[in-house]
């Protein structure tokens, strides 16, 4: 049976990576018999020029029937001043909400050939391999009421803004689940990150992952706030194997986990529904002051096709090669600008896809 996807490349440096991962799609159909066809949509910016919305109905359509979606980048400066639904990254959060991604999983890798390019100290990072699992389509981002209102303030009126922090007990419930099924998959570690001693939403959320926790006594549950989770991974970082938190919080974590890794241009994401369904996409943003310099980095992008073969094709094996692909390459001397050591030599976007490609 051939596997259907759906690629939007999106805004800013997003089509240069993505053009990177049809070049590394067609050498696994060509080469290595893999069963797949794709493509490319509207979301974003693209999009609003195109048809006036960031998420045309007929991309929402195509991803529905998609067994996995790549998304490239959404967003750029020259959408600023738009009314908010019209944002680009109005897209990015409906297409999460249309298609039920609540289980997003964010890996932080220090491949050995970047220890040097992390922010830590190599005897702190080395050997780092983390999961980072974030609650996708709940909590602040979702919840309502919202809005910006004019109101009475010391004085005379004033605008103020509001989002409100919902959580409900079956979304808790599905997070935590597929997080201690990660951990059983792992080191059998899982840290719950909250901020339980001043939010009611984050009560109902220990009480909810503990509640979980009771179904898999071989993985050891551990709680930090999130304040002390941000500073812990910056200390210690090797101490973590699995993190599960909600839609703000893992937002924010998987960005300073990034950091760890050398670069955020190293690092893929899956966005899972219940259904084995997902979306893919690097965690770095559209970086428009560098989009058609050609010299980006795609290795998020191409890491992202390889867990899209482990989660979504159950294809573990490509899934392997490809990251073997990559870490070659690394090991090479290939290196983008964002994680090259002063003075090393450098490679554009097109020329580090190739080699990956080449590697596989």
């Amino acid at each position: 049976m051939t596997t259907r996807l759906l690629i939007l490349p999106g805004d800013g440096i997003g089509p240069e990576v993505a053009a990177e991962a049809e070049k590394l799609l067609v050498a696994l159909r060509d080469r290595h018999g893999l069963a797949v066809e794709w493509t490319r949509g509207l979301i974003g910016g693209a999009a609003v020029d195109a048809t006036g919305s960031p998420l045309p109905p007929a991309t929402v359509s195509a991803a529905a029937s998609a067994d996995a979606v790549l998304l490239a980048a959404v967003g750029g400066p020259k959408y600023d001043g738009l009314p908010r639904e019209l944002r680009p990254e109005r897209g990015l959060l409906g297409i999460r909400a249309a298609l039920g991604l609540y289980a997003n999983l964010r890996p932080a890798v220090l491949f050995p050939e970047l220890a040097a390019a992390s922010s830590l100290k190599p005897e702190l990072v080395a050997g780092l391999d983390l999961l980072i699992v974030r609650e996708l389509t709940g909590g602040i981002y979702f919840g309502l009421p919202r809005g910006v209102e004019t109101r009475s303030g010391p004085h005379g009126p004033e605008r103020v803004g509001f989002n409100t922090e919902v959580y409900a007990e079956h979304e808790i419930e599905r997070i935590a689940r597929s997080a201690f099924q990660a951990a059983q998959q792992r080191s059998r570690r899982l840290c719950s990150v909250d901020k339980e001693n001043v939010l009611e939403s984050s009560v109902l959320w220990r009480e909810v992952v503990i509640r979980v926790g009771r179904e898999f006594p071989d993985v050891a549950l551990s709680h930090l706030y999130v304040d002390n989770a941000a500073m812990q991974l910056v200390r210690a970082p090797q101490q973590f194997d699995v993190i599960v938190t909600g839609n703000l919080f893992g937002d924010i974590l998987s960005d300073v986990a990034a950091q760890l890794t050398g670069s955020i241009g190293m690092l893929p994401s899956a966005s899972l529904n219940a259904h084995g369904q997902g979306l893919y996409e690097p965690i770095h943003g559209s970086a428009p002051d560098i989009a058609g310099t050609g010299v980006a980095n795609p290795l998020a992008m191409m890491l992202s096709v390889a867990m899209m073969l482990r989660y979504s094709l159950n294809r573990g094996e490509l899934a392997g090669r490809v990251e073997h692909a990559v870490q070659a390459s690394l090991a090479a001397g290939l290196r983008t600008g964002d994680i090259a050591a002063r003075g090393e030599k450098t490679v554009g976007t097109a020329e580090m896809g190739d080699a990956v490609v080449s590697r596989l």
